[in-house]
């Protein structure tokens, strides 16, 4: 059964104690309580899982915030459209150890991404934003882009694309884009591109895309996917068709049908001491960390990374997803429109680097802003084909497995590797808790 309340002062007793948060929202009042979640409460048993299952979530965070790794955690689960699990777990603040809640707001990084597909479908549901579009009848000044490529003696020349980069290129990162200062990031531009941490601080769409117009794409559009500022452009596209702000576009478009009013490119000041902070250092290896978007306010509404959220929130747009579309009434894309953005879009003549984001994620492809499964083996978690995830570069994280008619929403504070490890961990224990 689902555990009563705590009162607030057992919630604050320590970081590594788990903050219990009742399921049934509409029968009880209590300190975490989110506004207004749509989703009834069941027994885990009635929704084909383990209670003893669940239990190890709580078990997996207490120990790593009893370990100082992380200093908190929210994880919702929903089957069948009921609410199974939601949990806060831990401290919002390092600092100050105000005790992490269900709504506590995370930057959500690059799980603005999906949402962003979502509002170029619809846009491209009404004959507005057809995938095969160039980019370039935006804004033009892209189609003035060289390819680079290396040369065997270590030098690069830069040739002509052999077809400008289309809508569908940005929405499943093969535009020839990169990201800056990442790992995997091709080294083949003549100047560097700007890391995603850069972003929020640019002077809008317009000077993003007056700075990535001057530089070199990296690859041929539509031959490798390269993890990049895709999304960016995307966003840029969007405000150009829309006529309004990205904020003001999704806002219209998804977060209101939606009821996610704490999700969006600001955070108002009335709910910034919800915002969930990481440790100062990482912990593992004592260098300094941030995120980014809790320093300075943002001037960017960048697509590909920039926006905040809660993870009820983000249930309640997995659940649309699930729902072919549609959520409490609102009808955001068409059921084959889902189906379009949740297929895989990577070709046999597409160089799939999924996995060199994503380790744990061998045997996936990549639809419209979300990494599809192709099969239930070589991926280092469990899963069925047609499941359909992304993730945050400061800790959260999604995926969805309509099979199971399952979403899985988590939010931590971790914008180091630990990030990586706790996306493979959390997929693990939620599949490992189901017994049917």
């Amino acid at each position: 059964m689902m555990q009563k309340t705590p009162s607030a002062l057992a919630l604050l007793t320590a970081a590594c104690l788990i903050a219990s948060v009742p399921a049934h929202v509409q029968a009880q009042e209590f300190v975490n309580k989110p506004a207004d979640l749509p989703f009834t409460a069941v027994n885990p048993k009635i929704a084909g899982f383990s209670e003893e299952g669940l239990r190890n979530i709580d078990r997996f965070l207490a120990n790593e915030m009893a370990q100082k790794r992380v200093p908190g955690a929210v994880v919702g689960i929903l089957r069948d459209g009921k609410l199974v699990y939601l949990k806060a777990h831990g401290v919002r603040d390092p600092a100050t150890q105000a005790p992490m809640q269900t709504d506590s707001i995370f930057a959500l990084a690059s799980m603005t991404k999906p949402m962003v597909a979502v509002g170029a479908l619809a846009l491209t549901q009404q004959g507005k934003l057809p995938l095969f579009g160039k980019v370039a009848d935006h804004y033009p000044e892209l189609a003035n882009m060289k390819v680079a490529v290396k040369k065997a003696d270590g030098s690069v020349a830069l040739e002509a694309p052999k077809r400008q980069m289309t809508i569908q290129d940005l929405m499943r990162h093969t535009s020839g884009l990169t990201y800056g200062g990442r790992p995997d990031t091709s080294g083949a531009a003549l100047a560097p591109y700007p890391a995603g941490g850069e972003l929020p601080s640019m002077k809008g769409s317009a000077a993003f895309v007056q700075r990535i117009s001057g530089l070199s794409l990296v690859y041929q559009p539509g031959t490798v996917f390269e993890y990049s500022l895709s999304f960016d452009m995307l966003g840029a596209v969007l405000e150009k068709v829309s006529g309004q702000s990205l904020d003001g576009y999704l806002r219209e478009t998804l977060w209101a049908p939606l009821g996610m009013g704490d999700t969006g490119f600001h955070v108002a000041a009335a709910k910034q001491s919800r915002q969930v902070h990481p440790f100062k250092l990482n912990p593992l290896d004592g260098k300094p960390q941030k995120i980014e978007m809790l320093e300075n306010a943002t001037t960017f509404e960048c697509g590909g990374g920039c926006s905040n959220g809660t993870v009820p929130d983000y249930l309640r747009f997995g659940q649309m997803l699930v729902n072919g579309g549609e959520f409490n009434g609102k009808r955001v894309l068409s059921p084959q429109m889902v189906q379009l953005m949740t297929s895989n879009h990577l070709t046999r003549a597409i160089d799939n680097r999924v996995a060199n984001v994503e380790p744990h994620r061998d045997g996936y492809g990549f639809g419209l802003g979300v990494a599809v499964r192709m099969e239930p083996g070589l991926a280092a978690v469990p899963g069925n084909a047609g499941e359909y995830s992304w993730n945050g570069a400061y800790g959260t994280g999604f995926f969805v497995d309509p099979k199971e008619k399952l979403v899985v929403v988590f939010g931590t504070a971790a914008p180091g590797d630990l990030r990586k490890y706790y996306r493979e961990q959390i997929q693990d224990l939620v599949y490992g808790a189901m017994v049917k």
